[in-house]
């Protein structure tokens, strides 16, 4: 099945819409998206089971099953017979097991997420983090992503996948990026040793980059950036008497740690300068997550629907993983994705957040107030950039 057969043609025009606030989805909208999950599930598990195609990962797997999952999943609520997906089979090697056979021969790129402290998760990618792109490029709107327009990355790099998904999108839509480096885990270690003057001295020498491509005249007029990053550009921008938008930027995609309302509200107000901002959720295990509509009608929360049929997300009960919490109430994000190159069923996300319901133009459930789970929240450094 096509990707656009699976994403359908309604859900493609509605993410066009340009509207200011979310519109609740009709039940034949929620119908119809959870019926292109359920095909887009069996095509996908039907993939990674098939001798031919499928990873020596679930190949091997499947061994200890006592059932075939090319027979007895039939859609998205069969997924629970897998179980819960483990973080640790994602650490340490051989990534060649995570290959589905079904892409012999195709480059094969590998993404790190993690490794703060001990072996970081690997992904395996060929075309998905620009495919996952591509579809985040049709919810940006081109008055203020103008096509053609160049990028500036600010954010991290190194063994992620964002450096590299970010300078497609700038390519798909006809730009050229330019990139500064970040590197978090040299970050996470100035914080953990007390070296502030260090960390304020690498935050400088990583902004001093930005500005100095900003003033050299290449015509940006978009950037991604993550919420620390921004506020340090705008703050530095503020001081040389001039702005982001001053400076020729007219669109923003921004992600990174722990983008509250509180936050959004202060960029809108104080850092943008009329600037257009879509905050994002994302990580090299799902793809990119977009927000529905935020600011003063909603008090600037900000709600995330991931890309569905591709990956999905629920917030969970703490305790028990399969059952769903009511719209509003807080849980734990719990993560599937299911792609052609990248199976993992049932993954218990680092983070927690409020269930937020569906909307006419992401027909299916959302997350708002994301943030550390609390299970982990005392142990696990946030806010790194």
């Amino acid at each position: 099945m096509e990707l656009g057969v699976v994403l359908g043609q309604d859900y493609t025009a509605s993410l066009m819409q340009a509207s200011q606030s979310p519109v609740s989805a009709a039940p034949t909208q929620v119908q119809s998206a959870r019926s292109a999950l359920d095909a887009w599930v069996r095509e996908v598990v039907a993939w990674h089971f098939d001798p031919a195609t499928g990873s020596p990962f679930w190949l091997e797997y499947a061994k200890k099953l006592d059932f075939d999952p090319r027979e007895r999943i039939s859609g998205f609520d069969d997924l629970y017979l897998f179980g819960l997906f483990e973080d640790e089979w994602l650490r340490g090697g051989p990534v060649q097991r995570w290959v589905p056979r079904g892409l012999a021969g195709k480059p094969v790129f590998v993404f790190e997420t993690g490794g703060t402290t001990g072996v970081p998760k690997t992904r395996i990618n060929c075309e998905d983090f620009r495919i996952d792109y591509e579809i985040f490029s049709t919810t940006l709107p081109d008055e203020h992503f103008p096509r053609g327009g160049n990028w500036l990355m600010l954010g991290p790099s190194g063994p992620r996948r964002l450096r590299l998904a970010v300078e497609h999108l700038c390519q798909h839509r006809g730009g050229i990026s330019f990139c500064v480096d970040l590197d978090p885990r040299w970050v996470i270690k100035l914080i953990k040793k007390g070296w502030s003057e260090h960390l304020q001295a690498y935050k400088d020498h990583v902004i001093d980059q930005a500005v100095t491509i900003l003033q050299a005249d290449h015509d940006i007029k978009c950037m991604f950036t993550t919420p620390k990053l921004l506020e340090s550009l705008a703050l530095r921008l503020e001081s040389m008497g001039t702005s982001i938008r001053k400076m020729g930027i007219t669109g923003i995609f921004s992600g990174g740690t722990e983008f509250t309302p509180q936050w959004n509200r202060f960029a809108q107000e104080e850092l943008l300068d009329g600037a257009y901002m879509t905050p994002t959720y994302g990580n090299t295990l799902m793809g990119l997550a977009p927000s529905a509509p935020s600011g003063p009608h909603n008090n600037y929360k900000i709600a995330y629907y991931a890309p569905q049929p591709r990956a999905v997300v629920e917030v969970v009960d703490f305790d028990n993983p399969r059952k769903l919490v009511e719209y509003g109430q807080t849980g734990r994000v719990k993560l599937t994705t299911l792609t052609k190159e990248f199976f993992m069923p049932g993954f218990l996300e680092r983070d927690e957040g409020e269930r937020e319901p569906p909307f006419d133009r992401y027909p299916w459930d959302g997350v708002s107030g994301v943030r550390p789970f609390h299970g982990f929240a005392s142990t696990t450094t946030v806010g790194v950039y």
